[in-house]
């Protein structure tokens, strides 16, 4: 609809375990990479079997954003679009990029990732701007 904004998404995949202040630092990391303002961010994605961990819900909560849970079938349906891709983790989860797949996913209609995932030792954020669900 004219007049709405766009959407600014951080997509996260984090270790089984991993504390809120590590996935924030992630997301940190990526806003201060790609010029974002963190107060910007209007949600937090990740794959639905990660949405319930302790720390991602700790995240969103520290950075006052919701936070979306992504099926499978919506991070495989633009799973063609991600920029970093991980045998390993699609070997595990069947997905190439849970950050950028999420964050994708959630950005909704037309969007696009500003740029690759950035990874610390126990996360990865990926921004994804969008037009929204």
């Amino acid at each position: 609809m004219a007049g709405e904004e766009a959407v600014t998404v951080a997509g996260v995949g984090f270790r089984k375990g991993t504390s809120a202040a590590d996935i924030v630092q992630a997301v940190q990391l990526a806003t201060k990479a790609y010029g974002v303002d963190i107060g910007s961010l209007t949600a937090l994605a990740t794959a639905a079997f990660k949405a319930d961990e302790a720390g991602v819900r700790a995240a969103a909560a520290t950075l006052g954003v919701p936070l979306f849970a992504c099926t499978p079938a919506e991070l495989d349906r633009v799973g063609d679009r991600v920029l970093t891709r991980s045998g390993r983790v699609e070997a595990a989860v069947g997905v190439a990029s849970v950050a950028e797949a999420a964050a994708l996913a959630a950005a909704g209609r037309n969007a696009t990732l500003l740029g690759p995932r950035v990874a610390t030792a126990r996360a990865t954020c990926a921004l994804a701007i969008g037009d929204g669900p």
